[in-house]
């Protein structure tokens, strides 16, 4: 019996490179067909990526690079248009397979299953979006692995407050040392931590690589396969080359005290 009841995983960064392969040329498209000169190349979405949610994205880089609309348009109607058609950009993506998962997510997830281990989503991007991408993973059925899919504008703030892991909480019943959390960057990090998950792996990427986690009890660069091994950043997986439920269960005993 493992110390730890549920894994509640974040989605884009850290399940799949949604980020780069995904969202970011999803809103240079949409740019694109509203006939606007704007481009987000790939430092300029890394810099972006400090502000979590798709729409509040939008709104800091009009405000960073004094863009105005002319004084008949609504700000807020253009931006949830804009993410709108956005979102319609990178659900054909996604239908089209360009996005796999990340090595070992899926090992993970089967391995959880397995065992009893209650599996949960906490992310800052839309359900559809979420829905989509496990549809289209390649595994028949995988939406249905998850119990509670916290995802949008179902709390009013966004990482790196604490709401959505909260509310993925409070859905499951459980307490925050019940739960162990799977992050990718800062923001998650934080928020994660916020909401008294303690056991937190963070699985960075290209973009959060230099990121400071460092509060998180494991760091690594992704979850890992057999041929394909994790590699420790930060904390200690006690000697394994992956991220496995013994080891996430060693960290949370450390962490709690237990065993």
């Amino acid at each position: 019996m493992y110390g730890f009841k549920a894994l509640i995983f974040d989605v884009d960064g850290t399940i799949a490179d949604t980020e780069r392969d995904g969202h970011r040329p999803a809103f240079n498209a949409a740019f694109a067909a509203a006939g606007l000169d704007w481009h987000w190349d790939p430092e300029r979405y890394g810099e972006l990526l400090a502000v979590a949610g798709g729409k509040e994205r939008i709104r800091y880089f009009m405000q960073r690079a004094g863009i105005e609309l002319d004084p008949g348009v609504d700000v807020e109607s253009f931006v949830a248009g804009l993410h709108r058609d956005k979102t319609t950009h990178y659900l054909a993506l996604l239908r089209q397979g360009a996005i796999p998962l990340r090595p070992g997510v899926l090992r993970l997830w089967r391995e959880a299953r397995a065992a009893g281990v209650r599996l949960a989503i906490a992310t800052t991007t839309t359900p559809e979006n979420v829905v989509e991408l496990l549809e289209n993973a390649g595994e028949p059925g995988l939406a249905d692995w998850f119990e509670v899919i916290a995802a949008g504008d179902v709390v009013p703030n966004k990482k790196p407050a604490p709401d959505i892991f909260t509310y993925a909480l409070e859905r499951l019943g459980l307490k925050p040392e019940d739960g162990v959390a799977i992050e990718d960057s800062d923001n998650g990090a934080r928020a994660a931590l916020e909401a008294g998950i303690r056991t937190l792996v963070v699985t960075v990427n290209d973009y959060t690589v230099d990121q400071d986690f460092g509060a998180a009890a494991l760091v690594v660069d992704q979850l890992g396969e057999p041929d394909s091994p994790s590699r420790v950043l930060a904390g200690d997986l006690g000697g394994r080359s992956l991220v496995d439920l013994a080891v996430l269960d060693r960290l949370h005993r450390q962490i709690h005290g237990a065993g």
